[in-house]
């Protein structure tokens, strides 16, 4: 690996055979929103990719939780254009094309994670941060020119930016970005909510285990997440033809913290037994640990990958995010040193203390038996419920629903000092302290509450009566810069 730098901006490069092949990476994505401003990461992207002339090569543009890349693959003199036009575009956006974009980001729905890797994450961390991986937030035709040149001035910038190449930068190479300060991060990481095992069910097509991690490059547990996936291969796919996929995702969330999740689909109707699969296996790696020919197995396997000469661009990328977070970076052959040392007893105890923040996310509708170490049932995670209603003015629905429906006769709502809350068809309290609402969506006279750590709260006219009210304390207490008016784009079924 060499290194340079070209207008500012921290070039990394090796060699390999053409196409020559480039990632223009800014420190910036998904987790560094808020729930109002969600979007405008990648709205960002395509109003720089819309500028561009039509090109005769492989380019894209993609956006992440922690990073944006601009890529491109072809001739010298192709990426010297691609890579000038992009810089030139960060620099001066074509702010009149905001709503025409906003409507092909709404068109294109993507996510920055799997569902599942997302559900997880909101259940870890809450609406914030790395969590804000599977919300929708308030539409990209929500978003505010100003936010778009806010949130373009503090990260879209050459000293928030890393180039990687595959051969040498190009002879007459510009990158014509403004200069800035890197973003602050919060030392340590996002916070974490759920730091317990628990198991929920999601709006997701397949399980999931999450397994958080205080070291990022923690080898030793690596390996053993690496046994797991291949046990789940054997006996979920091969023997018991329950699922086609075993797959493994480490998201870096900040602050050397990361997430592991193994995701695993199912048979139609074998969500159940896959999910007691993952979990049940999962104890027993975390109680005997790996073998020692388990072990390596999967160094033999890593051994394999870093050889390939289609992995410089990988490793490139990986020096490339260290730099631009800060962080620790171990190089292929010092990673493999470790490995070779790691023990069944270490591998066992890294799984195992991982295992104590275990998430298990399942499909809607499956209701897996799961127990703990000591026989006791897993408990049930999800959004942060209450366990009690707090005082205050009650709210609702219409007697005709109510005698009607049990369910409504169930359901309320209360405007308390400080919170709203609501009781569910199902009996469940949610409530959302007024300092913790992170948006505010309003459907005309009635308004949809989103809480920090997961809850949603909807006061609405066809479910509470006489909301008024709360509605007008709702928009007194919470600022203004969270409210905003239903998105243009989602229809009566979102």
């Amino acid at each position: 690996m060499r290194s340079t730098r070209i207008d500012g901006v921290s070039v990394l490069w090796t060699e390999a055979p053409p196409p020559l092949e480039v990632a223009l990476i800014f420190g910036c994505g998904v987790r560094d929103e808020t729930f109002r401003t969600l979007g405008v990461t990648h709205l960002v992207e395509h109003l720089a990719m819309s500028t561009l002339p039509r090109l005769h090569h492989d380019h894209n543009a993609c956006v992440d939780l922690r990073t944006t890349d601009f890529l491109a693959s072809g001739r010298p003199e192709q990426i010297v254009v691609f890579l000038e036009a992009v810089c030139r575009a960060l620099a001066d956006l074509p702010l009149d094309r905001l709503e025409r974009e906003a409507g092909v980001l709404a068109a294109e729905a993507s996510e920055p994670e799997h569902p599942t890797i997302g559900a997880l994450l909101s259940r870890r961390y809450g609406v914030a941060g790395p969590g804000l991986a599977p919300w929708r937030g308030p539409g990209a035709d929500r978003i505010t020119p100003q936010a778009v040149q806010e949130h373009v001035r503090r990260h879209f910038h050459a000293d928030n930016a890393v180039l990687i190449l595959s051969g040498p930068p190009p002879e007459g190479l510009t990158l014509p970005l403004p200069r800035g300060d890197r973003p602050r991060r919060v030392s340590g990481g996002p916070s974490v909510l759920a730091a317990v095992p628990a198991w929920s069910q999601e709006c997701v097509p397949d399980v999931g285990l999450g397994l958080h991690s205080d070291r990022h490059d923690d080898v030793a547990l690596a390996l053993a997440v690496d046994v797991l996936r291949e046990r789940l291969v054997r006996k979920a796919r091969h023997e018991q033809g329950l699922s086609y996929e075993v797959a493994l995702d480490r998201c870096r969330v900040g602050g050397g913290q990361s997430e592991r999740v193994l995701r695993v689909d199912a048979r139609g109707g074998e969500e159940r037994r896959v999910a007691e699969l993952l979990w049940n296996e999962a104890q027993r790696l975390a109680a005997d640990g790996p073998a020692a020919a388990e072990l390596a197995e999967e160094v033999a396997a890593a051994k394999e990958v870093f050889s390939d000469p289609r992995h410089a661009m990988a490793d490139l990328l990986r020096l490339a995010e260290a730099e631009l977070f800060g962080e620790s970076a171990l190089d292929p052959q010092e990673w493999l040193r470790v490995a070779d040392s790691v023990t069944p007893g270490q591998a066992r105890d890294a799984f195992a203390s991982a295992m104590d923040t275990a998430l298990l996310a399942v499909p809607d509708g499956a209701e897996p038996r799961l127990s703990l170490p000591d026989g006791s049932p897993l408990p049930v995670g999800g959004c942060v419920r209450s366990d009690q209603l707090p005082r205050g003015k009650v709210f609702r629905p219409s007697p005709l629903q109510r005698l009607f429906s049990a369910g409504a006769r169930r359901s309320l709502l209360v405007l308390g000092d400080d919170a709203v809350a609501m009781r569910d068809p199902d009996g469940d309290v949610h409530a959302i302290r007024f300092d913790e609402i992170v948006g505010v969506e309003a459907h005309g006279q009635g308004r949809v509450l989103f809480g920090r750590g997961g809850c949603v709260i909807p006061v609405l006219s066809d479910l509470f009566s006489k909301t008024a009210p709360l509605v007008q304390q709702i928009d007194q207490v919470v600022p203004g810069e969270l409210r905003y008016p239903v998105s243009a784009y989602w229809t009566d079924d979102d």
